[in-house]
């Protein structure tokens, strides 16, 4: 069985996974923005699963919750799952803190990225991009766009550690909204599957997978130079 980090596990998809992970037997550390965001996540944790807290669009707190993970110990995997889908926080928490808790945290064996098909509309320009939050640059699509290039160049930097980036789809969550039209459980099949499946095609690395299939990113994600 596996230890796992999943951000953003007090709702939506990351819920989803925690909860088919512990399901499944594994040890699940979740996160949550907030002490208050830990009652959404309660019956996981009399279940015994571990928490940490900590607001993912503040630097600050994200080097926290890196270092609340390393105290618990090595993660065997960890789901970059914690996202935005508007304003001017979606470079701080959508593309900056994956980026911080990959630096910062003990290397898993595994490392997950939450993508979208929408990434194929994002803009390979960084330039003129304000990282901080305060003010709006760039579009939910710009940031997915990043995100996936940072999977794919965690891969080529780190060739033992199995890298790759996931579009649930477009599923009935709170981002997603009711009227979603995919599949809520294949939303976070993948992510799961990457983290802890034994299939040769889970082992693999520097893939952009939709529903446990290879598709081809954005141009810009396999361009080293970007």
């Amino acid at each position: 069985m596996a230890r796992v980090f999943v951000t953003g596990s007090a709702d939506g998809l990351g819920l989803a996974v925690a909860r088919t992970l512990s399901d499944e037997g594994h040890e699940v550390v979740v996160h949550a923005r907030s002490r208050e965001r830990l009652e959404a996540v309660a019956a996981l944790l009399e279940r015994g699963a571990a928490a940490v807290v900590g607001d993912l669009s503040d630097p600050d707190q994200t080097r926290a919750v890196a270092e609340q993970v390393n105290e618990l110990g090595p993660m065997d995997a960890v789901i970059h799952n914690a996202g935005v889908y508007s304003g001017a926080l979606v470079l701080p928490v959508n593309v900056v803190a994956p980026y911080l808790l990959t630096a910062l945290i003990r290397r898993p064996a595994r490392l997950v990225y939450l993508s979208s098909g929408m990434h194929q509309g994002g803009r390979p320009d960084l330039r003129g991009r304000d990282w901080t939050g305060r003010r709006v640059t760039a579009s939910y699509s710009d940031s997915k766009l990043f995100v996936t290039a940072l999977a794919a160049a965690v891969a080529r930097r780190w060739p033992e550690v199995c890298s790759n980036a996931v579009d649930p789809g477009w599923v009935p969550t709170k981002m997603g909204g009711p009227g979603a039209p995919d599949d809520l459980r294949l939303g976070h099949l993948t992510q799961e599957w990457l983290a802890t499946g034994d299939d040769p095609r889970a082992r693999t690395s520097g893939g952009y997978w939709h529903h446990q299939e290879l598709l081809d990113p954005h141009p810009a994600v396999r361009d080293e130079q970007f």
